[in-house]
Order: C-alpha cells, then structure tokens, then sequence
C-alpha cells in the first residue's frame, strides 16, 4: 500500500489540541486535522465541522479524510454541539443558502463529492504546478547567466496554466522578444542550417567581439543594443561565418591593404576607382563576398603594386591573370624588378638586330613562366647571341674588357 500523506489545507498532529479532544475524544493514528466553518440555511447560523485525517483508514488511497463527529459552534474557548437544518456541504460554506451534497472543488475548478477523489486529484494538480514551476525557475536561471531574464518573465503564468514543463522553451522561442534577440536563426534555417542553441549563439558573439577587439575595429562595428543584440553579428551567425574566417577576413584587410606599402592602396583603388577603406572593410565584413574572391581582387592589386614599384606598369586584367598563375605580391616584386632590368636592353637589341620586339609581356612569361614562357626564353638567348656575336668579329672588340662587359648585360 502506498504511503499515506496528508490532504492538502490539514494542519499536521498526532492529537487533537485539547479543546477538540475534551469534545470529540482522541482519533488513532492521526495523521491531522482541518477545521471548515458551514451556513446553516435554515437559520443562518454559521457553525463548524471537524475533518481528520487517519493513517491507514482509506485503504490504497495516497491521502484521505472525513468529517468527525457533531457540528458544533464556539463561545468563549467552549465549544457547544450544534445540529444544521440540512446536510452541510459545500453549497452550505459562508455566503452561500443552497443545501446540498457535501462538494469540493479543486484549485482548477474541477468539483468532486468524493473527498477522496478531491484529495487524489488535487496533489496531481499541486506535483504538477510544482513541476511547472521548476522548468520556470530553470530557464529564468539559465537565461540570467547572460542578462536575458527578461525573456522569461512573461512566461511566468505559464504556471498557473495546464502547460506542460516540457513546452516552456518552445513558448520562450515564439515569443516576439526571444525572435529579436537571436533573429540570425532564421537565417540559418531557411538556409538550411540547423539553429543555434542561446549559449553556441551568444558564444559566437563573443569570440566575434574578442577578435574585433584586438584588430581595434570601431566599436560601433560590435555595439550592443537592447536586450545585447548586436545586429552586425547576425549576418555572421546567419550565414555561417566561424571565428577563424572571420579573423582572416580583418587580416587580410589590414595587413594585405592598411598597413602594406602605401602603392598596394592605390593600386586596389587605381583598379577599383571610388572604392575606399571603409569600402574595403565593409567588404572584407560581408559574408556574401566571398573569402577567395576578396584575396584575389587584393593580391592583384599587390601585384599592381610590384609593378609600379619597379618602375613599370600594368592594368588590372593583366595583374588578375598573373595572380590566377598564382604569382605572390613577393614574386611580384622580385620579378618585376628583373624585368626592369633587361627590358631596356632586350628592347633596344630587337630594335639593332631587326628582331621581333621585345616587350614586357614578353619578359613576364619568361620570368613569371606564363604561357609562352619557352619561346620567350628563346627570344632573349637569341637578342644575347646575337650581340656576342658583333663584339667577336673582326673589329676584335670580345677580345678587349669592354666587348666582354657589353655582350653579357642581356
């Protein structure tokens, strides 16, 4: 047999207090008592009826009671027997002039003639209120950790409601509020992502703010508003962006563009005019650009940069075909430094020798190994060769230091 606890509203004793006990005697094996004051119809009178609990009395119920004894009035401490009209009950409580069968009626409105039935199905509703309450606590808890609390304050009459603990959080996440503050998981979903749980999405957050932080990114870039949104991180939740993308995303803007030579800036906006450092930040931030494209547009642009540095130039189509060679802004430099050296020269033997012309294009397949790199290559030799040749000849200029030095400077 299950254990027997007492009713609700019973107040706990093993005996009657003695004003009770001198009236009614000692009930066995009393678990408690509950005093209810009834309306007597017929005379308008208010008296009261005495309810004990016993142990083992109500046999498989978990918590039983009855009415004990007489109805009685008190005067002065004493009390004096009384007997109503009419059956007491729930219709005959103060305030009330209908006779009738005892009822009780549960805190959900539910009546019940059976006192039994009342006391079981009332400590179903109170276990289950007290689990409701439990779930509230929890995510109230939870959410505080983070100053979110007030997201789950307009669930609290949830517990007075026949809601299930289990759908607390769902009802926190249809709420207008809750949607607000973590908007980036529709975006997720619709992009068929799975949605982020509060503490991997407010994590997110923070490891985008710590890493902005240490790049001395503008604060208004992380600026929390209300409820600690931070609407210029929800493009990076929605779309996926990880830390470390993001990361390499602000460093390739800053140390590929801001804090390079002042000619890799130039040359980004030489071939992308109008564009400005804002420009490149808000686009180095926007998820929709993507990582690869970005570092292309800027290694062209490095290489650009080479080109002029070394004295010479070249134009965004051509530097975009280099950098899809893979050529690197330091083999850019070296590189175009080279040409600088031999293109005079290579120019001005074509020109002698009635050979075809000797160009840039033509020095940066050879020294970049683009296509054509071969005859290139070939081309030089045969410049080199034939000025060898003119200072080996008759005059007997290859013989003399000057001959020598002038035919090996191509």
């Amino acid at each position: 047999m299950a254990e027997q606890v007492l009713p609700p509203g019973f107040t706990a004793a093993t005996e009657l207090p003695e004003k009770y006990r001198g009236f009614f005697g000692n009930p066995e094996n009393l678990l408690g008592y509950k005093v209810t004051q009834y309306k007597d119809p017929g005379t308008g009178k208010t008296y009261s009826r005495l309810s004990v609990s016993q142990k083992g009395a109500y046999g498989q119920a978990i918590s039983g009671s009855s009415e004990f004894g007489a109805g009685f009035t008190e005067d002065g401490g004493n009390l004096i027997s009384y007997s109503p009209t009419s059956t007491p009950g729930g219709d005959n409580k103060p305030g009330s002039n209908t006779p009738g069968v005892a009822t009780y009626t549960a805190t959900d409105g539910k009546s019940f003639t059976n006192a039994d039935a009342y006391t079981a199905y009332q400590a179903n509703l109170d276990t289950q209120k007290g689990q409701r309450q439990s779930a509230y606590d929890l995510l109230y808890t939870q959410f505080a950790q983070y100053g979110l609390q007030s997201l789950v304050e307009p669930l609290k009459n949830l517990i007075q409601e026949g809601v299930s603990p289990s759908e607390f959080t769902l009802r926190l996440r249809e709420t207008d509020a809750y949607k607000k503050r973590f908007a980036a998981n529709a975006t997720r979903v619709n992009q068929g992502l799975r949605a982020l749980s509060e503490a991997e999405y407010i994590g997110l957050e923070d490891q985008y703010q710590d890493i902005m932080r240490r790049y001395g990114m503008p604060e208004s870039y992380y600026k929390k508003g209300d409820l600690g949104t931070q609407a210029g991180f929800e493009k990076f939740i929605g779309f996926d962006v990880s830390p470390v993308e993001l990361e390499d995303r602000i460093q390739t803007a800053q140390s590929r563009v801001f804090d390079a030579n002042p000619e890799v800036a130039a040359t980004l906006k030489q071939f992308y005019p109008g564009i400005t450092n804002g420009d490149v930040l808000a686009y180095v931030l926007d998820p929709k650009s993507a990582l690869p494209e970005l570092k292309r547009k800027i290694t062209a642009a490095e290489i650009g940069a080479g080109a002029k540095i070394a004295g010479l130039a070249t134009g965004l189509e051509r530097a975009t075909e280099l950098a899809s060679y893979g050529v690197t802004k330091e083999q850019a430099q070296q590189g175009f430094q080279t040409i600088a050296d031999i293109l005079p020269r290579g120019g001005q033997l074509a020109s002698i020798y009635g050979q075809p012309e000797y160009t840039q294009t033509t020095a940066e397949q050879e020294v970049f190994g683009l296509s054509g790199s071969t005859e290139a290559a070939k081309q030089r030799r045969k410049l080199t060769a034939l000025e060898q040749a003119s200072f080996s000849g008759t005059s007997g200029m290859a013989g003399t230091a000057l001959g020598r030095e002038r035919a090996g400077q191509f």
